[in-house]
């Protein structure tokens, strides 16, 4: 994979922040890059909502000038990043992605990821574009920079596709059935779910409030892991690379394959790709350890039935109390609202119930096994075409929704920190992606685990071939 460095869109969030403290690089001129990038991709790739350029420039002036006069705020200090559109983001309005909302108010708090992200001095460029209400795995209207006639994967397509296009060096997305997950790897970059109440999701609107989980897109791990510290509030101003330390060292990674459910009914390009990237990691000296779970299928089934009813809970009194508003609401939204209201209370109590028990099996999973983390493909297959999103290569006939959280959605069920990588090409050059699932309370071994995976595989090195085709911001050019 090339790691050729053209543009100040192209770099690291580390290497940014070096730049900045060293005065090789200004946050005004990498801001001033990514809109550029903006401007130059978005009549194809559509991932924004809405940027508001003079805000971004001036924050971006704030940053400079306090890096210049000794303040830090952090790593993310001067580094451009977007928001998906179920966040409070002040001075936007938070439509969610519906019609039902294009009046919605002007935001007047952020959402407390938002404030974190503000604080440490991050340039909001705007509001990306989500899957009505979060609720599905297309995210119209935006596509995908691998190929603009395929989609992004959803809900927080925006949010990726604005990464992977180098629009902005991260962005923040939400996961209740694999919402982060999916989408970066259809657009081949980096996402991570944390564990479930690990990040306070204040200020973001609700699809499934004992399912969703927010966390951030990046390019790379290490970007992934510099986002995760500011979001979590960690008091540490530039911590080092994930798993840096001497509890780390010396350690052999030890991961667990499922393959019943996990590897089965993918697209050809997707298990080839994938077990190709196991056997690199084979010959780096990772341990490998079959661990069938047994209970995949019963924990996607139980994420199923909670998501659909509290959704329906969410939007349902709506639906009664206001028609004429929930007709603006989009069909498949709709659709799913109805069939959530029809599932009976009991039904939703036992699948809480079987939650529990699903947690306590998965935990004794890793524990009878010994890994440090489950590895299965994220999607079961590479990205879609637009126009036909019926599944039809994987041996089951299934809608993209069905299909792309089938491999997702268990770890929603069971509340884990979930790492999602890119690993692989399909033969058309599409990414392909991988999942690390790990123990709750173990993100920061789940993050360096994931680096180095990265640095074995390589696949986090190659830029979209429409960022490459519009590069802009030349290092020379912009360097100060």
């Amino acid at each position: 994979m090339s790691d050729r460095v053209d543009s100040l869109t192209d770099l690291s969030i580390r290497d940014l922040g070096a730049g900045y403290r060293d005065r090789s690089y200004s946050p005004v001129d990498v801001t001033r890059a990514a809109l550029e990038r903006i401007a130059a991709t978005e009549s194809t790739i559509h991932a924004w909502v809405e940027v508001d350029h003079e805000r971004a420039l001036a924050v971006a002036r704030i940053a400079e000038h306090e890096l210049m006069s000794g303040t830090d705020r952090g790593p993310l200090h001067g580094v451009p990043v977007g928001i998906k559109d179920i966040f409070d983001v002040a001075g936007f309005p938070t439509r969610c992605g519906s019609a039902a909302r294009f009046d919605a108010p002007i935001a007047t708090e952020d959402a407390n990821s938002v404030h974190r992200l503000r604080a440490g001095g991050a340039v909001i460029l705007g509001k990306t574009v989500t899957q009505e209400f979060a609720a599905g795995t297309i995210s119209p209207p935006a596509r995908n920079p691998w190929d603009p006639e395929r989609i992004p994967g959803g809900s927080s397509g925006g949010s990726a596709a604005a990464v992977a296009v180098g629009a902005c060096f991260g962005a923040m997305g939400s996961d209740t059935g694999g919402s982060i997950r999916i989408p970066a790897a259809a657009c081949g970059v980096t996402g991570f779910k944390p564990a479930y109440g690990s990040l306070d999701v204040a200020g973001v609107f609700p699809l499934s409030w004992s399912l969703d989980t927010i966390g951030p897109i990046a390019r790379t791990v290490d970007d992934t892991w510099l986002m995760w510290n500011v979001l979590r509030g960690a008091s540490h101003h530039q911590p080092g690379l994930p798993g840096d330390g001497p509890q780390s060292a010396g350690k052999a990674i030890r991961l667990g394959i499922s393959r019943p459910f996990f590897f089965e009914w993918l697209q050809p390009d997707v298990l080839t790709a994938v077990e190709a990237a196991i056997d690199v990691l084979a010959a780096h000296g990772v341990i490998l350890v079959e661990t069938p779970w047994l209970e995949a299928g019963a924990a996607r089934a139980c994420g199923f039935v909670i998501n659909r009813v509290e959704a329906a809970a969410v939007h349902g009194r709506i639906a009664v109390e206001q028609p004429d508003l929930f007709a603006r609401y989009g069909p498949d939204l709709r659709v799913r609202v109805a069939a959530g209201r029809s599932i009976p209370a009991t039904a939703y109590l036992d699948a809480i119930g079987v939650r529990s028990r699903l947690k306590n099996g998965i935990a004794s999973l890793f524990a009878a096994h010994g890994i440090d983390a489950l590895l299965a493909p994220t999607l079961p297959t590479t990205a879609l075409r637009a126009d036909n999103l019926v599944i039809t290569d994987t041996g089951l006939d299934e809608s993209v929704g069905a299909g792309w959280t089938r491999l997702t959605m268990p770890f929603n069920a069971t509340g884990q920190p979930v790492l999602a990588l890119p690993c692989g090409r399909d033969r058309i050059g599409l990414p392909v992606g991988m999942q690390l699932a790990g123990r709750p309370g173990e993100e920061d071994r789940l993050l360096r685990i994931g680096r180095e995976i990265e640095q074995m595989l390589g696949f986090h090195q190659a830029p979209s071939p429409l960022s490459g085709a519009v590069n802009g911001g030349s290092l020379n050019q912009e360097a100060q």
